[in-house]
């Protein structure tokens, strides 16, 4: 089925179970649970109801059908920790430092032009972050996973956590016990998805009498790809098309959605679905040479639109506002619609936006979506990533989106690529010289917008660099 019939099913189905926003308005907001679930390296299209004709998932099909989708929502990164701090934190990478996930030099050192700005390697410990905002709004706080920012969650705000620490992926043979992180295993050769997710389900009932914010950034389904034997033996036998065809990545997704419709089957179990805010995304795109995001360009590292747009669906049932939602939104904007949410009237600076008149069925105004990336990150595969030059996936720049237009700017070589994303999804005809003044235009708010923020420009020369070796190089991984 295509994704556009599946929408309109979707819709057909749902339409008589919404709540309307003029009946909504009239209420003032209650305090509902919050379950924040982020998947880590799901691409934009890994999803049934994003359009996969290989991957299953049921449940986050019927997620989709009962909440609302948008097509298109941003990490605010194209990588795991600075995309997790940003949305953590609700602030940009110029106030809690992270870029990328240390090193901040990847790649040879003869093929990069300029030293990478300093990248830190946790957010600081004075940040104010969800778990702590949560905490202090009296909400009971936990995080069942990959946490990756720091070496506790506990540091902030969060009474639990189970699996959490520095680490960013569970190591080499990790998703089966016995783990690699810091979780004892209750089973043999009990697989981590499963188990992280036994224990944000005890959690729920520990804490159903109360209002809790249960955030389940699973591993999964980042590398190393394991994925439970049965499962990996369904979709041998199952043809794959658009470029997703890697059995053991889609038995990883139906072990994911399995665990997710688990969850949410106990939150309706307890009665505790009309009081509970769902929330599922992902950290960043998909890494490309595991499963293409066709039509978007590149995946997990790049700021094309394969590595920075995501799945996401909010569901508040009989709240908001069911269907598919076309407004550009980031997950910088999660902070400041919980605050919006529970009513909050503490004064914080944040610096995404809320998008509850969005769930509700109204609009947002006009505004711009900003990244930043002023360090470097190698290619996964040169032949597949999709990316600028095949070397890396991200040299040093900044991206702008406003309204249907994109703007890439490179510190190397002053390089801008501008692209319509509602005639080229794909980014594939770069019209930075055909349409001059929308490039200018874009380009003084993309530099505006870093002055405001004070953000780092790399400008010191590499020493190592060698023009000839990199054209070699080049030269060699195309072959």
């Amino acid at each position: 089925m295509s994704l556009k019939k599946f929408v309109i099913l979707s819709l057909l189905l749902v339409g008589g179970l919404t709540y309307s926003f003029a009946q909504r308005k009239t209420q003032k907001l209650s305090k509902p649970n919050v379950v924040l679930i982020n998947v880590d390296d799901l691409g934009w299209a890994d999803l049934g109801f994003m359009g996969s004709e290989y991957y299953e998932t049921p449940n986050l099909d019927q997620l989709s059908k009962e909440g609302k989708i948008f097509m298109h929502a941003y990490a605010g990164a194209s990588n795991c920790a600075p995309s997790r701090a940003t949305m953590l934190t609700g602030r940009y990478p110029m106030t809690h430092g992270i870029y990328t996930v240390d090193p901040a030099d990847r790649g040879n050192p003869k093929t990069r032009q300029l030293m990478a700005s300093p990248n830190a390697k946790s957010i600081p410990r004075e940040i104010y972050s969800l778990g702590k905002f949560f905490q202090d709004n009296g909400y009971r706080t936990g995080v069942f996973g990959k946490w990756h920012i720091s070496d506790d969650p506990l540091d902030y705000g969060f009474d639990v956590n189970v699996g959490g620490n520095h680490k960013g992926n569970p190591g080499k043979d990790g998703y089966f016990s016995p783990y690699t992180i810091s979780l004892e295993a209750k089973t043999e050769g009990e697989y981590l998805t499963d188990r992280l997710t036994d224990e944000a389900i005890q959690f729920v009932a520990d804490n159903k009498e109360q209002r809790f914010f249960l955030y389940l950034p699973f591993y999964t389904v980042h590398s190393p790809l394991m994925g439970k034997p049965e499962l990996v033996e369904k979709y041998k036998n199952k043809k794959g098309s658009k470029g997703q065809n890697d059995p053991v990545y889609a038995a990883m997704i139906q072990s994911m959605d399995e665990n997710v419709g688990r969850l949410l089957d106990v939150l309706e179990s307890l009665d505790l679905t009309d009081d509970t805010m769902i929330i599922f995304t992902s950290d960043n795109g998909g890494i490309r040479a595991t499963s293409h995001q066709d039509p978007l360009r590149a995946g997990k590292g790049s700021y094309y639109e394969g590595g920075i747009r995501v799945p996401l669906v909010i569901k508040w049932q009989n709240q908001i506002k069911v269907g598919i939602e076309n407004t550009p939104v980031a997950q910088l904007d999660f902070f400041p619609t919980f605050k919006a949410l529970i009513s909050s009237e503490a004064e914080l600076k944040l610096d995404g936006e809320s998008i509850l008149p969005l769930l509700f069925g109204e609009k947002l105004g006009d505004r711009d979506l900003f990244w930043h990336f002023p360090i470097y990150l190698e290619a996964y595969d040169p032949k597949e990533d999709g990316s600028r030059d095949p070397l890396f996936r991200t040299r040093p720049g900044s991206v702008i989106r406003s309204g249907d237009w994109k703007l890439h700017q490179y510190f190397e070589d002053g390089g801008l690529e501008l692209y319509n994303l509602r005639v080229d999804p794909s980014e594939s005809n770069n019209v930075a010289l055909s349409n001059p003044k929308k490039a200018e235009e874009l380009l003084r708010k993309l530099e505006k917008w870093r002055t405001d923020f004070g953000a780092p420009i790399p400008a010191v020369k590499n020493p190592d660099y060698d023009a000839v070796f990199e054209k070699e190089a080049i030269e060699k991984v195309l072959e």
